[in-house]
């Protein structure tokens, strides 16, 4: 995971998750001799978890390669987090992406320890990410894994239960500002707690099956002359 932060970073964009178990995590001094008034029993006892700044100046220009590479389509980022495994530690670019991670997700966790503010927002983005996921996930119904082996093939699966999911919460999100129009203009405006309550992520109305018809009329009983063949003594 740490690795994903380095990634993340060299591509431009900022990798921030819900961070649950802050506590286990290292945190990175930049230098042997920095010692913080405060916060400094975060890193451990003095002198370790220093960050290898040689090891990145060192493998800087390969790390721009790979990213390059990424952007210009000629290598995947899911391709490149597979190479670099936790049984690659002898790989040199694995040891520059893997000390890289450790600057950006020490920022991070010293971030979210002192933003109420991010860790609020990180929290919100999250719940409704999953909240999504879960979703996209009910309607993936019949099976929850992919029975097909083609990259390509997995990603129109999820490509088209996306697009599903996108679209019932489209219809979703028409009906509710509906009602809620309707509300207004009945001058009974529902309060500004009440429609933060509202999701547009309902299954309960939803028919994943269609709607079916059953006639439970019993069929009519057939009476008539039944015919036997003449037997021939």
């Amino acid at each position: 995971m740490i690795k994903v932060y380095a990634l993340a970073h060299l591509c431009g964009f900022e990798l921030l998750p819900r961070i649950r178990n802050w506590k286990d995590m290292d945190f990175f001094r930049p230098s042997k001799t920095v010692v913080y008034s405060h916060i400094d029993a975060l890193f451990g006892d003095p002198g370790r978890n220093v960050i290898n700044w040689k090891l990145i100046e060192t493998h800087w220009s390969d790390l721009m390669r790979v990213v390059l590479s990424i952007r210009a389509g000629k290598l995947s980022s899911v391709a490149l987090l597979r190479r670099l495994r936790h049984d690659s530690r002898k790989n040199k670019l694995y040891r520059a992406f893997r000390e890289l991670g450790r600057v950006i997700r020490t920022i991070v966790l010293l971030r979210y320890l002192s933003e109420p503010t991010l860790r609020n927002s990180i929290a919100v983005l999250t719940n409704r990410m999953e909240s999504f996921n879960n979703f996209c996930q009910w309607l993936q119904f019949g099976s929850e894994t992919f029975a097909d082996n083609d990259p390509d093939h997995q990603d129109k699966l999820v490509k088209f239960n996306e697009l599903i999911a996108d679209c019932m919460i489209y219809n979703t999100t028409l009906d509710l500002t509906a009602a809620v129009n309707d509300l207004a203009a009945e001058d009974t405006k529902p309060a500004r707690e009440d429609l933060a309550t509202v999701s547009p992520y309902l299954t309960s109305k939803t028919r994943r099956f269609g709607q079916w018809a059953l006639d439970l009329t019993p069929p009519p009983i057939m009476v008539g002359r039944l015919n036997l063949p003449e037997l021939v003594g």
